[in-house]
């Protein structure tokens, strides 16, 4: 039976992902990602490029730095520590955000700090899901993900709600409510748009104190110096016995192509609408509570179908229904459909993207949660940390392929649209890597 604590500890781990949610659903991708790209740059084209760049190298940085932090901590025990120095970063990170006036000179300190926070996330990410199988037994993994991640989207839709009706305004300067941003901001330098920085660290400053009460966390087995030579010389040992560990090898594989495809899909999803629908902050703001609600309704149900038919299957239909989405993705545009010119005033491709972004939402939610499920399986009980680390290395190996291809694409084609189809092969070669993954039941 789950003891009081232990559930006191399995709400704790939930609300990192509430607490987190934000940077990705507000920053990333539906507020300050398209105001970026359509207010701070000089135009959308050479913003979305610049977007991508920033992107890549962040990839570049975290897919050295996660298993390393991550062998050192499974060496010396306590992960606490570590989430707090990222938490740290996130935070600061974040509030930066607040100097990015429209038509901003300082460009490269914006997407530098946008940078940091965004790998506090990631970091601290890293150690938050290394905890995850010690919360309850394997058989109730999928169903405690699945939560988790439906938790943080809950939060992703209550903190876009509060930045649209309150804050983002339009190119009127009006709020969805139709009045003026909250708290006496001045819509003609897009302070209430802008205010995104300070809510998001303010929101997972807040949000992150239940984790760090109630999460238990591990004894400390090691000082610290000594475990950086440890888990260093282990995170050696274990990445030279990847080959004769050819399932894990193959997942990790997958997961670096779909994972880079999805992060494609989400940091220019909101870019895309501004750009080549013309869709305008509060448009995008909407769209993106759709999809975070699709999101946190999939992955409930998401979770108890991991917990049935196990994590790989699920995997499989998300990610065939991301390549068909990305597809559709690539085939709008403003007056046309797969090239089918439409009547003037046409609302068909406003729709469909709204549509596509529901899938998006749900389809990325689900894989995400079963992912790192599956992970569970595949991964080294004692080495857990290490396991995640390098989980999101392979994330992050990559991480620069979407956004560096969309950037190539972009920059050669001279088309939002056409910047970013090399998210379908990333798709696809992950399906295909799948295939040869074997799942707990076929270990048994």
């Amino acid at each position: 039976m789950e003891s009081k604590n232990n559930r006191k500890s399995i709400w704790g781990w939930y609300f990192y992902d509430w607490a987190s949610q934000p940077y990705n659903t507000l920053l990333i991708t539906f507020i300050f990602g398209p105001y970026f790209v359509s207010s701070v740059a000089d135009n959308p084209v050479e913003g979305q490029a610049m977007w991508a760049r920033m992107t890549w190298m962040t990839g570049l940085f975290l897919a050295v730095a996660s298993p390393v932090f991550g062998a050192i901590a499974d060496s010396a025990g306590p992960r606490k520590p570590w989430i707090l120095a990222f938490s740290v970063m996130y935070v600061v990170g974040a509030a930066y955000l607040w100097t990015a006036v429209p038509g901003a000179t300082h460009i490269v300190p914006i997407l530098l700090f946008f940078a940091i926070g965004m790998a506090g996330m990631e970091l601290s990410q890293t150690f938050v899901n290394s905890m995850l199988p010690t919360l309850a037994p394997r058989s109730q993994i999928g169903k405690i993900s699945g939560d988790g991640w439906a938790f943080g989207y809950l939060g992703g839709v209550v903190s876009l709600v509060v930045m649209l009706l309150l804050f983002a305004e339009n190119d009127q300067g009006v709020t969805f409510l139709g009045s003026a941003p909250a708290l006496g901001l001045d819509p003609e330098t897009r302070e209430g748009t802008r205010f995104v920085a300070i809510l998001t660290a303010v929101w997972f400053a807040l949000a992150m104190v239940p984790f760090f009460l109630w999460v238990r966390d591990e004894p400390r087995r090691a000082k610290l110096i000594p475990s950086v030579s440890k888990g260093l010389s282990e995170l050696v040992a274990t990445l030279s016995t990847l080959p004769s560990r050819p399932s894990l090898a193959l997942f990790l594989g997958s997961s670096m192509f779909y994972r880079d495809a999805l992060i494609g899909l989400y940091a220019f999803g909101g870019i895309y609408a501004a750009g080549v629908l013309e869709w305008d902050i509060v448009q995008i703001g909407l769209f993106g509570i759709f999809a975070a609600i699709t999101g946190m309704i999939f992955c409930f149900f998401g979770g108890r179908l991991d917990q049935k038919i196990g994590p790989k299957k699920v995997i499989t239909i998300c990610v065939v229904a991301l390549i068909l989405v990305s597809i559709l993705v690539v085939g709008l545009s403003k007056t046309s459909v797969f090239g089918i010119q439409l009547a003037e005033g046409s609302t068909l491709p406003n729709t469909l993207f709204f549509l596509a972004g529901g899938v998006i939402g749900a389809a990325g939610g689900v894989l995400q949660a079963s992912s790192r499920t599956f992970m569970v399986d595949q991964a080294d009980p004692e080495r857990m940390t290490e396991a995640y680390g390098l989980y999101a290395m392979t994330g992050k190996a990559t991480a620069f392929l979407a956004p560096g291809l969309i950037d190539l694409f972009t920059t050669l084609s001279g088309s939002q649209r056409l910047g970013v189809s090399p998210v379908i092969g990333l798709f696809a070669i992950g399906l295909i890597l799948l295939f040869w993954v074997r799942s707990a039941k076929e270990y048994r």
